[in-house]
């Protein structure tokens, strides 16, 4: 007998690695999930207005935005006929296309929103644990805090990568021509222009994860509590994070709104030229909707928001938590088999 005990998980009984391991396999497979959704919901929009060569248009993989460039007359997909309504629109894609049809596009979004998907739920996990250390008697706060920070550290790192990926798509560039652009752009405006449009993202997305994360924490403890569980289920996370996920989705959807808006815009700008000048701010674009639309015009697309951000939200917190229950589970039973190594 040596005395030495196994060295313990850093944090909730699982290691950062592992946190990764789970926020990995859980952005794979929600956007193996949800990507069918935004696709089928795309050929929808685009059948009553098409896309010509060179638009743009906002892409979901059910893990962030991208913004993608339609690169013949026809649009970005083969014609499969009139659609009249979803079902047939997936059967005839599936029938026409085949089933990866409904998949098209995704591979290039995930090499930039699995990495940004993983760093924003590592770091929530690490930030969400030290807070509630930390600020004691106000530790139900933390998650809110947390959830903010991880976003603003997520969504700085990526965006030079979204506009990169833009540019490589929109004017088929080498990666030498496009280092030489971006190397100008910088001389020219500093290293702020690789963040273009980050200030529309941040509006969004950061009040999105602060009210998400809280909701979502709240609602899975009451949810234990209504059912006598020690530990949060399946169900009980799955519920939570669709019930979370909706409510900050439209409370932020305003944003969404002009977000969008801006993006394809800034996408269209960005593939003529990097350093070219940005229209409007976030706020003067909201004054003009409403002076169109109304404030109804700041809630166009409640629905399909709706209805993509709930399931992904859903299918995301669920299968991260079940990720991590599994190997806290397993670093469970380990010790015990290290504790008797170490004795005999």
């Amino acid at each position: 007998m040596n005395g030495q005990t196994p060295a313990s998980p850093a944090v909730n009984g699982i290691t950062p690695a592992q946190q990764m391991i789970s926020s990995c396999s859980g952005a794979l497979l929600t956007s193996l999930l949800v990507t069918p959704l935004d696709v089928v919901k795309t050929r929808l929009q685009a059948q009553n207005n098409p896309l010509g060569k060179g638009k743009y248009f906002v892409y979901s993989n059910g893990l962030m935005d991208h913004i993608c460039v339609c690169e013949n007359g026809k649009g970005w997909y083969k014609a499969a006929g009139q659609f009249r309504g979803t079902l047939d629109a997936f059967y005839k894609i599936v029938c026409c296309e085949g089933i990866t049809a409904l998949w098209s596009g995704l591979p290039p979004t995930l090499v930039m929103a699995v990495p940004a998907t993983v760093i924003y739920f590592t770091c929530y996990d690490q930030l969400c644990v030290a807070l509630r250390a930390r600020m004691g008697e106000r530790a139900q706060e933390a998650p809110l805090l947390a959830g903010a920070i991880a976003r603003v550290g997520s969504a700085t790192v990526i965006s030079p990568l979204e506009l990169i990926r833009t540019k490589l798509q929109s004017q088929k560039q080498s990666y030498s021509e496009l280092t030489s652009l971006i190397r100008s752009a910088v001389q020219a405006e500093g290293w702020w222009s690789l963040w273009r449009g980050l200030g529309p993202t941040l509006l969004r997305d950061v009040p999105f994860s602060a009210m998400y994360w809280y909701n979502y924490e709240r609602g899975k403890s009451w949810l234990c509590q209504w059912y006598n569980a020690t530990e949060p289920t399946l169900t009980i996370t799955f519920i939570s994070g669709a019930g979370s996920g909706s409510v900050a989705a439209i409370v932020t959807l305003p944003f969404d709104v002009v977000k969008t808006r801006r993006q394809v815009e800034l996408g269209e700008l960005q593939a003529k030229n990097l350093s070219g000048p940005v229209s409007s701010s976030t706020f003067s674009i909201m004054k003009k909707i409403v002076a169109q639309d109304g404030f109804r015009g700041l809630f166009a697309g409640f629905f399909p928001r709706l209805i993509k951000v709930a399931p992904a939200c859903a299918i995301m917190i669920s299968s991260y938590e079940f990720g991590k229950a599994f190997f806290r589970k397993h670093n469970q039973e380990r010790i015990p088999r290290q504790l008797h190594s170490t004795n005999t």
